[in-house]
């Protein structure tokens, strides 16, 4: 991206986030609405500049902490006896923490730890925030899915992790059932869809060895 092109992106931004920030003031100033348009206005001269330089850590780190800036005034603003904006900040923290590590993520260590940390984080607020609601389980069934694929990648195992993977489901749909609706089994019928994909991989092995 050539410097007066990036110059006068930046400088756009900046005069119209300086117009919204007046006309919010003398319009409205018991609501600063002007923090919305302001985080796009942020992020789409420095996703720009990033991308034509290709300076995706920076970008990650930057953009990141722009959005969870706006997500704690946001949460302060609107409703400051809930701190919502901590269900949101792992992955926002998380976003830098990868772009950073690049190759790095495709190893068993990493994906291992960082979701081991992922979980134990949602776990914590699970207890403080809702220990009523077991809600913790939905972020550890996407995390998981990190460690569980680069495993079998690395064993070159398709046909066994289509059958981890099953149960993986079948495990997350069974705990869904028990903790929100105990009174209706209906976990039986998105684990019988599941099901189709480790039988349809065995009848794809088996036909290789034949």
């Amino acid at each position: 991206m050539k410097k007066y092109q990036w110059g006068f992106v930046a400088t756009g931004s900046t005069i119209t986030i300086i117009f919204l920030i007046v006309v919010n003031f003398i319009t409205s100033e018991e609501y600063p609405w002007f923090i919305y348009p302001t985080v796009l206005l942020l992020l789409l001269p420095l996703g720009l500049y990033c991308i034509f330089e290709k300076k995706h850590i920076l970008f990650s780190m930057v953009g990141s902490f722009i959005i969870l800036v706006f997500l704690i005034m946001e949460n302060s603003i609107k409703t400051p006896g809930y701190p919502w904006v901590l269900y949101a900040a792992a992955p926002i923290v998380l976003w830098p923490i990868i772009s950073i590590l690049g190759k790095r993520n495709a190893n068993m260590f990493v994906a291992s730890s960082i979701s081991i940390l992922f979980i134990l984080y949602y776990v914590f607020l699970n207890i403080n925030l809702a220990p009523s609601n077991p809600w913790a389980m939905f972020p550890a069934f996407v995390i998981l899915w990190w460690p569980l694929t680069i495993y079998h990648i690395e064993r070159k195992s398709s046909f066994a992790f289509s059958i981890s993977a099953a149960l993986f489901i079948s495990l997350f749909f069974i705990s869904v059932n028990i903790f929100y609706s105990p009174n209706a089994i209906w976990a039986i019928y998105p684990i019988f869809a599941v099901l189709w994909w480790p039988l349809s991989m065995y009848y794809f092995y088996y036909r290789k060895l034949v």
